[in-house]
Formats: structure tokens, sequence, C-alpha cells
């Protein structure tokens, strides 16, 4: 792989989540490498949707290169995807293309009504990072733990969407459920106006509920993951965990603030996951991916 075209997918990661790029960072080369270009990708994919004006791409000139992946050559991103495919067989190319069916949606569905409508758009476009992450970080297709990886993408993209209330409704785009506001008795005027009371708490708690169920499914099979790459899934969701601890500590303040994980709480988060999986002897690892 040219160091070059590496290096801007790292560069990507970096720019783009810190929290994963520390997660991430320290998995064997290769490893490390597959995780640097599936978020690039990724990246590409939301951006074009989200930031259509800076975008190299629209969504559907980025799928149509993607389906044509041999012949496309005007982005860093195509040479690097043919060697994630080259170097990873046993990843396939539907959870990309769900992904990016997943972002189209936001261009259309810009109100949801249940969670069964959520749940579905957070497997589109987060639960299939865990799909497309899986055979990246393992060299086995496990069942179990492809389950595992799908819940906690889901789990992350609730928290997500939790962080970004404000930010998506500058968007006119509303995640959060109008079976859950009526639940609560919050209506679209107070959320327009960014009301935050006890039935916003409320909501917004039950919502983080339902993703701290995934968030621990998500955790369920790490003993059978390589080490580090057990480390990096388990540092991640902890990361993310920290999210929606920023959240309360803004007094859930979603709308004008955001929820932005201190350094130093990241690096208390580390040595807290890292004394939890002992000391790593990598070899295996490293020799499973050379």
């Amino acid at each position: 792989m040219n160091e070059h075209i590496m290096q801007q997918c790292e560069d990507s990661m970096r720019r783009g989540s810190s929290s994963f790029y520390h997660a991430f960072r320290d998995l064997p080369e290769k490893r490390r490498h597959a995780v640097y270009v599936i978020y690039a990708f990724c990246r590409l994919i939301d951006d074009s949707v989200d930031e259509p004006e800076t975008s190299p791409f629209t969504i559907h000139e980025l799928r149509e290169r993607f389906l044509d992946l041999e012949q496309a050559n005007d982005h860093f991103i195509w040479p690097a995807l043919r060697w994630l495919f080259a170097g990873f067989p046993n990843l396939g190319r539907q959870p990309f293309l769900n992904q990016m069916e997943g972002q189209v949606s936001d261009l259309t569905l810009l109100r949801y009504e249940t969670m069964e409508q959520l749940e579905h758009y957070c497997y589109l476009v987060a639960g299939t990072v865990g799909e497309m992450l899986l055979p990246v970080l393992r060299d086995d297709l496990h069942a179990e733990a492809a389950e595992a990886g799908i819940a906690l993408g889901k789990g992350m993209q609730i928290v997500n969407i939790i962080r970004d209330v404000g930010e998506d409704l500058g968007r006119g785009r509303r995640y959060i459920p109008a079976d859950l506001m009526r639940r609560h008795g919050y209506t679209e005027e107070h959320l327009s106006r960014g009301v935050i009371d006890g039935r916003f708490t409320a909501m917004i708690d039950e919502l983080h509920g339902q993703a701290a169920i995934w968030l621990e499914q998500g955790l369920s099979n790490l003993d059978s993951y390589p080490k580090r790459s057990g480390l990096s899934v388990a540092l991640a969701a902890a990361f993310y965990g920290a999210i929606f601890d920023q959240v309360r500590r803004n007094g859930y303040d979603v709308f004008g603030r955001r929820a932005i994980v201190p350094d130093e709480e990241k690096g208390a988060l580390f040595l807290r996951v890292m004394a939890s999986f002992g000391a790593a002897d990598d070899s295996a690892d490293s020799a499973a991916v050379s």
C-alpha cells in the first residue's frame, strides 16, 4: 500500500474522530491500516450527505465508483479500498452498500416516528461498521461476534444522535422518535425551542437506556478476539460511554454545547481498560496479520 495514501486515510480518522483514532491506533499495522481505510470511506459517505458543499463526491457518485471499484482512480480512497478487500478476503462489500443506503435516507427521511424505524437506521449507518470491522479485527467468521459488533455500532449511533440533537435540528432532522416524545409529553415545539426540562432529560435517559443495552451486548464476546483487537473494541465503547457522561455533566444541553470528552479523561479510561485486559502478549496477533 502506498504510504501517502495510507497517511491520508489515517489523517481522515485523526481529524474526524479522536475517540476512534485513540481506540484503534495500537492495533497491529495491517489491522490498523484497514481500520483507517474503513473510517476514511465512511467519513466520505457521511460528508457527502452532511457537508455536500465541501465533499468531493455526492453520495450517488460514491456508490457508482464503489460499484466499479476496479476502475475508480480519482481519489485516494479507491486504491485504499482495493488494498482492503484484497488483504481481508472475509470482508464483503454489502455492508458498505448498506451504509450508503442509510446515508441516502438522510436526504428524504427527516423525522422518525418509532424506535423500530430508528433502530433500522442505526443498523444501516453504524451497525454496518461493526460488520466491516469484524473481518479486520479477527481472522474467523464468528456469528455471535458479528451480532455483537452490529449491536455496538447501533449503541454508538444512539449516543451520536443524543450528542448531536441541536446540530441535526439545524439540518432539519429529528432522530428522536415521535412516539418516545409523546410518551414523555415533549413536543416538536419544545424541541425547536431547545427546552431542557424533566421531560427532556427523562426522554434522553430512556433513549440512552437502549444504547446502553446495545453497548453491553457489543462487549459480550471480547474474550474471543485477539487481545489487541478486543482492547480496541473495549476502548471505543468506553469512549462512547464517556460522551454520554459528558452530556449529563453539560446539564443535557445538546442544543448549544457539544459533548467533548477531555483528553485527561480519555487517558484515564485508556489506563482503566488496559488494566482490565492485563499485560498483552501480541506475538500471535501480529503473526496472524503479517
